[in-house]
């Protein structure tokens, strides 16, 4: 009698048969699988199911009555038909999108500046870009209570200033007039977003060689040559980041602009995302604030997609 011995691998160890070969599959997956539940339900507790009861919520008449009666009756689109039919939508949104453009920009030029200057070496650079993070370390609120006494009319340290130094005459009501007030909500903003910029532009400088900038001057690329085209080209895949992850939080700002102006004076500073709070939470229409949000997903979830699709596009390209 004869017994049949485990074909041999190349390595000359015995293969394993099927039968034990298909459980350490299924071991292993069990085990990849465990790995990957405990991110997977915190997903789908903190951020799906919120989106889907937000959407469900867009479809019905949820109001006050609803948390003492329990009745939320379901009325097909009328939310959505009051939210663009709402004097205060087509307001909102321009004011979203200057809001938005005018904070990207400007976070983005000053962060590229300030990430190029510290790229060189200097006494306390260090100390210097730690400084940077002060915006990241204080509260929100807190953020917008200084900036509130620093853009005061009468009595703001801002005015104080520019008073001071003869560039004005009378106070500038930076929150008290719209035709200032979202430009004093944007240069705030700013502010609060050149850290961002700068820490991740910097990292991203400093992943380039040199050696590229030192071949590149014996080509005659130097100054803006070289920015244009050693430095930008390395940096695009930060700068895409950068610019994607911006305008997906700069569009949601809402503690911001709530310290600072409330949405006002006569909705000069009102944005979708302010506009979506003060339906649910000072109306107490749950339902249009629900709709008004679905409406802010869907533009930040259409710009990341056409965004991410031109990056690709681009990368694709060389």
């Amino acid at each position: 009698m004869t017994t049949t011995q485990p074909a041999a691998t190349r390595t000359g160890i015995p293969a394993l048969p099927p039968t034990r070969r298909r459980r350490r599959l299924t071991g292993d997956l069990l085990v990849r699988y465990a790995f990957i539940a405990p991110a997977a339900l915190y997903m789908i507790a903190f951020f799906g199911y919120p989106i889907l009861k937000n959407v469900v919520m867009s479809f019905q008449a949820y109001d006050f009555a609803t948390f003492f009666n329990g009745k939320a009756p379901f009325v097909g689109f009328a939310n959505y038909t009051a939210t663009f039919s709402d004097p205060i939508f087509l307001r909102a949104l321009g004011n979203t999108g200057l809001f938005t453009i005018g904070s990207i920009i400007g976070q983005f030029v000053i962060g590229m500046g300030l990430a190029l200057y510290f790229r060189k070496k200097f006494p306390l650079s260090g100390f210097l870009r730690s400084l940077l993070l002060l915006p990241w370390l204080l509260p929100m609120i807190v953020s917008a209570a200084v900036w509130r006494w620093i853009l005061e009319q009468d009595n703001g340290a801002l005015n104080q200033f520019l008073a001071g130094i003869g560039l004005i005459s009378d106070p500038i009501p930076w929150l008290n007039s719209s035709d200032t007030a979202l430009i004093a909500v944007i240069m705030v903003n700013i502010w609060l977003g050149i850290p961002f910029n700068v820490v991740l532009l910097y990292s991203g400088l400093q992943s380039i060689p040199d050696e590229l900038y030192e071949a590149g001057q014996l080509d005659g690329a130097t100054g803006w040559k070289s920015f244009w085209n050693i430095t930008l080209p390395m940096l695009r895949p930060v700068v895409s980041v950068v610019l994607l992850l911006g305008v997906i939080y700069t569009i949601k700002v809402l503690d911001l602009i709530i310290g600072l102006t409330g949405g006002g004076p006569a909705n000069a500073t009102q944005t979708l995302a302010t506009r979506s709070y003060e339906m649910s939470f000072v109306e107490f229409d749950f339902g249009q604030g629900a709709a008004l949000s679905n409406v802010l997903i869907l533009i930040a979830l259409a710009f990341s997609l056409v965004y991410l699709r031109a990056n690709a596009r681009a990368a694709k390209n060389g």
